[in-house]
């Protein structure tokens, strides 16, 4: 095959005819689904082939069976596909001053503070809202690959191009022990009482932990691994038991939403660490929405005492 062609090498029609002859496996069956002639899909098949420089279906086997090149496009094309079929009602949406769908992801420490504002917001401004909580990893990606048109949380994305940031919330990393324990004061009593208490620690899965790890090693301190989770309640529950120690945000605190009582908050000894949230969206794609989203959601936190300035 020739070498792939440096201008965009598929339409959307093209990938509409790839992915009938996914479904269909074959074809003539797929020709038969989109009312065209079998030559005329297999020209559009061999002409998408060439351009893309790949073959797409193994054609030696019955029913026809895509390639890896051949998977990889199917799971992209069927995204694209559902992205361009949409653009009709979000168009026909914008006479009524709303767009049809917004899909947010927000980082977990947030939700007890911001999802009831942000379902507010968000009604008067789209028909639909899919708000999703997890791991901000997963949101970045589920944003890059257009599952999520934005989200709440530490921005991990760098300098990847076509995106636009609004901050949200600047928190300080604190000491959070169990009932009745002595907050270190120091960096030496703090690596103490790592030599003797275990530190329940966030996921690595998270940004939140690597930032935590990262900052350890500078303070040369090697915790022994113990118990990690991915939730702010499954870290300070497992401190409010007595089963250790951890290093945390007054967010994540204030998430899990444990009494007092069974914690002692302190700050962390030495070279101060915080936390940055942010509001990152697809550049110019819903015009003011996230801007307005995020200074929504900066007043709510900064009222609520949560912001650090």
């Amino acid at each position: 095959m020739r070498e792939p062609s440096p201008t965009l090498p598929f339409d959307l029609r093209s990938l509409e005819i790839f992915l009938a002859v996914c479904e269909a496996g074959s074809m003539s069956s797929a020709a038969r689904a989109l009312g065209l002639t079998q030559p005329a899909v297999s020209l559009a098949i061999s002409d998408l082939e060439c351009k893309l420089g790949f073959p797409l279906f193994d054609r030696g086997v019955r029913p026809l069976a895509v390639t890896v090149a051949g998977g990889l496009l199917r799971q992209r094309a069927g995204a694209l596909i559902a992205e361009a079929r949409q653009i009709g009602p979000l168009l026909r949406e914008t006479k009524h001053g709303k767009v049809a769908l917004v899909r947010v992801g927000m980082v977990d420490s947030l939700s007890r503070l911001l999802t009831e504002p942000l379902a507010a917001f968000l009604e008067t401004r789209a028909d639909e809202v899919s708000i999703l909580q997890g791991l901000t990893a997963s949101h970045a990606s589920d944003l890059l690959t257009r599952r999520l048109d934005l989200f709440l949380g530490v921005d991990d994305l760098g300098d990847w191009a076509g995106l636009e940031r609004w901050p949200v919330v600047k928190e300080p990393y604190v000491l959070v022990l169990p009932a009745g324990a002595e907050a270190p004061r120091t960096v030496a009593s703090l690596r103490k009482l790592a030599a003797g208490m275990a530190l329940i620690r966030f996921s690595s899965r998270s940004q939140t932990g690597l930032e935590i790890e990262a900052h350890l090693r500078r303070l040369e301190i090697a915790a022994p691994q113990a118990f990690e989770f991915d939730t702010p309640y499954g870290v300070t529950a497992m401190v409010a038991a007595g089963r250790g120690f951890a290093i945390t945000t007054p967010l994540c605190i204030r998430e899990a939403a444990l009494p007092d009582a069974h914690l002692v908050t302190a700050p962390l000894p030495g070279p101060q660490i915080s936390r940055k949230l942010t509001l990152v969206a697809r550049h110019r794609e819903l015009g003011r929405l996230p801007r307005e989203l995020g200074e929504m959601a900066r007043g709510v936190l900064v009222a609520a005492g949560a912001s650090q300035q």
